[in-house]
């Protein structure tokens, strides 16, 4: 018997960035099934941007929040929104690095950082209603 093959660095790359903005959606209660579409359609779109360039894999997850951001806010709203400023309009917090490894999201209004990418746990309020 055939020992199974081991999952690809790649892969383990795809399979984490999508676990943690999974994890960010639910914490925030937005992870539908049409929101949880928009990060499936993410991974497919980075897995071609990270065979192309397999050193920038500790990058997936936050492209993959980036993304997924990005979609929300043309379907939605914004997402996430901050948990840290309680006055003045909602924002929504920001991926950084935009290109890096460890992202975190940050509000730039208060210049803190408020949770790594998939850590926002019960910090954040979700979208607005549409």
């Amino acid at each position: 018997m055939d020992a199974p093959d081991p999952v690809s660095p790649l892969e383990q790359a795809l399979h984490a960035a999508r676990a943690l903005v999974l994890a960010d959606l639910i914490s925030s209660d937005v992870a539908e099934a049409d929101v949880v579409s928009l990060v499936e359609d993410s991974v497919v779109q980075r897995r071609w941007w990270v065979e192309q360039w397999p050193e920038g894999a500790e990058f997936v997850a936050g492209l993959v929040a980036q993304d997924v951001q990005d979609a929300l806010l043309e379907r939605y709203g914004r997402w996430p929104l901050c948990p840290v400023c309680g006055s003045g309009d909602p924002h929504a917090l920001d991926v950084e690095p935009e290109l890096g490894p460890d992202p975190h999201w940050v509000c730039h209004k208060a210049s803190v950082k408020v949770a790594a990418v998939g850590a926002l746990g019960n910090a954040t309020g979700g979208m607005p209603s549409s």
